[in-house]
């Protein structure tokens, strides 16, 4: 259970650890406050991405994925609507998530709606990016309009974060992708682009716990020894074995830096923490003159890439890590016909970075 400390004391303890040089700390008391305007390209962007994306009862569309709908994109769509200062279609988005996507023995939301189905919801298993982007528009939208309600619920999503998603594995604090079929007797399996840091601080104003400290800390230390392959690229899932700390590729899911683990360069970059390993292969991977397009996906056991160009959102994050460190990107490619759902949010969180 999380242990009851006082705002004024983590973040006290944050300042401390930052100036002695811990640069997680840094990153959660930088976290995204209430209140800022947006700038004029991300409020374009939403408007689009409400046109396009959100339906009337305030349910997010995967147009890449049969038009079902995560608690992952409503979470990004309740943090770009706060940021946007889009009450209206804040209100739509969290009524329909609440209704819907509501587990009942906690706080935190059903991963998928499938529409069609007999059964929409079939699986009430939750994930952890979800909660945590839902649970951080909340609270920043309690704040930003004065509503008790959303600080109430963000803050319940952030303290089951604690009491169920947070797990002690190989002498470090690690993050469960979901509550349910992530651990094995002998490893855990975990998501690396689910460590959000911008939002973990964000959470940690609210409900103050050392937990936060912790999981950044030993998340960025864990992003720091999970790169595999030729570039030595974080990967989309990652197996942490419990008796050693040994990291591996789980065999359940292909080996590559694709669609997930390219926001690891993304949200260590917008928590500041821009010269770190990950972030340092992503450009060197971006900035290899050996590709013809940026590739959708590498195989970090084979090497091998994609014959097919990155979203027009994947581009886009690896243009702004490489400018971010004074790289010019050299590959334009070619683009996909359609700019999805998933492209458009990346974008929306790039524009959200720069707040």
């Amino acid at each position: 259970m999380p242990s009851s400390v006082p705002r004024r004391a983590l973040l006290a303890a944050l300042a401390t650890s930052s100036a002695a040089g811990m640069p997680v700390a840094g990153a959660l008391a930088a976290a995204p406050l209430p209140g800022a305007p947006p700038p004029p390209a991300l409020a374009e962007s939403w408007r689009h991405f409400r046109q396009a994306f959100l339906r009337p009862e305030g349910r997010v569309v995967d147009t890449g994925n049969q038009g079902v709908s995560h608690s992952e994109g409503q979470g990004w769509a309740l943090y770009c609507a706060e940021r946007c200062g889009d009450r209206d279609s804040f209100d739509r988005i969290w009524g329909w998530t609440r209704q819907v996507l509501a587990r009942p023995r906690d706080s935190l939301l059903a991963w998928r709606y499938m529409p069609g189905g007999l059964t929409p919801v079939p699986d009430r298993n939750n994930a952890a990016d979800g909660d945590l982007f839902a649970a951080a528009a909340l609270l920043l939208a309690g704040q930003r309009w004065g509503d008790a309600a959303y600080t109430e619920a963000g803050a319940a999503i952030a303290r089951d974060v604690l009491r169920l998603l947070l797990r002690e594995v190989a002498g470090g604090t690690v993050l469960l992708p979901a509550l349910h079929g992530f651990e094995e007797a002998d490893h855990v399996v975990l998501n690396p682009s689910y460590y959000a840091f911008p939002i973990f601080g964000v959470l940690a104003r609210a409900v103050p716990d050392p937990a936060w400290l912790r999981l950044a800390r030993d998340g960025l230390a864990l992003l720091r020894r999970a790169r595999f392959g030729r570039w030595s690229l974080p990967p989309d899932w990652l197996s942490l074995r419990r008796a050693d700390g040994a990291l591996a590729l789980p065999p359940r899911w292909p080996g590559r830096f694709s669609y997930d683990a390219v926001r690891v360069p993304l949200y260590l970059c917008w928590a500041g923490l821009e010269d770190e390993a990950p972030v340092q292969a992503a450009r060197r991977f971006w900035a290899d003159p050996g590709h013809a397009y940026w590739p959708a996906w590498v195989d970090l056991t084979g090497n091998r890439n994609a014959t097919y160009p990155a979203s027009s959102g994947m581009q886009e994050i690896g243009r702004w890590v490489l400018e971010l460190g004074g790289y010019r990107a050299g590959v334009s490619g070619s683009l996909p016909r359609q700019d999805d759902y998933y492209s458009n949010v990346l974008k929306m969180l790039i524009l959200s970075a720069k707040i």
